[in-house]
């Protein structure tokens, strides 16, 4: 018998805000191929938590996926601009959705978006999504899924496991002065950050 863990799985998860105003669906492959605080690539999941004063005060717990065109789309509501309430920083460039009725944030995005048709178990219907060109990092190219709004108890999701098994990146934003970041790390928050 072979103690190894079992190879990556790509898998489709659901999220939800409190009340179900805001459904989402993305695609996460679990263990993360590359478990690194600076992954050198877009080709795993980056799973994150920021000591920023944001992130931090809203307890954000980002989950960043390697091709958000294809790896998130959200069922409801599907115009977030008209829809759910919204908190801009960073030069009022960032969207922190959040939902009008509960107040749950499931995700912040900087970015084109478009409605598109998609196929859900066997249906077709109309869900609202990222739009290529997509670059990311950029004013036309941010997407984090708050993973504190996966649903609970899907086959494959244990969000303990993230934490015991040191795939959660924590990164300092906070520095030792103003302007000045630490560096990214695996097992410990910095300074302000959280578990």
């Amino acid at each position: 018998m072979s103690s190894q863990a079992p190879p990556p799985t790509r898998r489709l998860y659901n999220g939800s805000c409190h009340c179900g105003f805001q459904k989402y669906q993305i695609y996460l492959t679990l263990p993360p191929p590359i478990i690194s605080a600076k992954p050198p690539t877009n080709e795993t999941p980056r799973l994150r938590k920021c000591n920023c004063t944001t992130c931090h005060k809203m307890s954000f717990f980002h989950v960043r996926v390697p091709d958000p065109v294809n790896d998130f789309r959200l069922l409801s509501p599907l115009d977030p601009q008209k829809e759910l309430s919204d908190y801009k920083c960073f030069a009022a460039r960032v969207h922190w959705y959040f939902c009008p009725k509960c107040g749950v944030r499931c995700f912040t995005f900087t970015g084109e978006s478009q409605v598109k048709e998609v196929e859900i178990e066997g249906e077709k219907v109309n869900v609202w999504a990222p739009k290529e060109p997509w670059v990311e990092g950029t004013d036309n190219g941010y997407l984090s899924v708050n993973a504190a709004t996966l649903d609970a108890r899907q086959e494959g999701l244990d969000l303990r496991e993230w934490h015991e098994k040191g795939w959660i990146a924590y990164l300092d934003w906070l520095g030792e002065k103003p302007g000045d970041n630490g560096e990214d790390r695996l097992g410990v928050p910095h300074v302000g950050g959280m578990y």
